[in-house]
């Protein structure tokens, strides 16, 4: 049709017509609050990286948990930061790990909020490594095979202390099939696994070491998180978790991986989330600060970005700021 038939517009002049034919809505259902849990007492200390993000000591999660469901989140996922580690990550699947007791305390809390556990031992292993070693001919490798034993038990141990989803976030080959079998062997066959389907050797994971303590202590992840050059490959790992049991998919990091989102939304038919990670919530709240950017627009801006290229839900740390901005929309 010939221009000035065709007047693209003429929905777009007023804010009524705008809404009418508004395509993506993001909405607070969609959003998944991570929240960093540390043993002692008493202890809200915010990450130096990550203003407004806060370590939260067992005891105070009442104030912060609170926040949440009055703001009409309905899912959390949980980090611990133990008070000791070992080369084997044992706080990891301890019955009164850090997350564990957390998870205990949440429901005694609000029984109704959902809670992901994050599955992986980085946080809880002395090396910082997400499975155990092994040592051969002067060469230390990530054991894959070993860790997922350790894997398992972790899942198990936080579904019994009462998560509602396993998100194991490892990358060990077959860590979807293993825990699936241990749930089910261990009586969780209704717990869902979000998998970590998707998961880069980013950059932009670095505030996130800060607030976990979580950076390894030699080498990189190289070797079993993706190369951020690849993207078949990530359709290769996102089959087999899909044909291992996952329940929903995951991509992260979000924002520079948007492409991904759409390929795993295309070919799949699973819930998908993004994770919007720490060094993008860091970069927009430095440039905030700094008065250089609207940190409203700019966070809404991406987030509705994230549902239009297909994802279902989205873990982010401006959850709570998403909330109420959407309340006064």
């Amino acid at each position: 049709m010939a221009f000035p038939i065709t007047r693209h517009r003429r929905f777009r002049r007023t804010e009524a017509l705008r809404n009418l034919v508004r395509e993506t809505r993001l909405h607070v259902h969609d959003l998944i609050a991570p929240i960093f849990v540390i043993h002692g007492e008493n202890v809200k200390e915010e990450i130096p990286s990550m203003p407004g993000v806060y370590q939260w000591s067992v005891d105070r999660l009442e104030e912060e948990i609170s926040e949440i469901v009055g703001l009409g989140i309905q899912a959390v996922l949980l980090f611990g930061i133990p008070p000791h580690k070992d080369s084997t990550g044992t706080g990891a699947f301890e019955e009164n790990g850090i997350v564990q007791l957390a998870t205990r305390r949440i429901k005694e809390i609000a029984p109704d909020l959902l809670v992901v556990a994050d599955t992986c031992l980085c946080e809880y292993t002395d090396h910082g490594h997400c499975g155990v070693l092994r040592h051969d001919g002067g060469q230390v490798t990530v054991d894959n095979d070993a860790s997922l034993e350790l894997l398992v038990r972790t899942a198990v141990s936080q579904a019994a202390a009462g998560a509602d989803i396993i998100a194991p976030s490892n990358m060990m080959d077959g860590f979807v099939a293993a825990i699936r079998k241990g749930l089910d062997e261990a009586g969780f066959e209704q717990i869902p696994i979000m998998s970590y389907a998707v998961k880069y050797s980013s950059a932009y994971y670095g505030p996130f070491r800060d607030a976990a303590d979580s950076a390894p202590q030699f080498g990189d992840r190289k070797t079993y998180q993706m190369d951020w050059a690849n993207a078949r490959e990530a359709l290769r790992e996102a089959e087999s978790d899909a044909a291992e049991g996952a329940d929903m998919l995951m991509v992260k990091p979000g924002l520079a991986y948007l492409d991904l989102v759409r390929m795993l939304k295309d070919r799949f038919h699973l819930p998908l989330a993004v994770y919007n990670v720490s060094a993008e919530y860091s970069m927009v709240k430095a440039a905030a600060l700094q008065g250089w950017i609207d940190e409203k627009a700019i966070v809404l801006e991406t987030l509705t970005g994230m549902k239009r290229a297909g994802a279902d839900i989205i873990i982010t740390y401006h959850a709570k700021d998403v909330a109420r901005w959407l309340r006064e929309a």
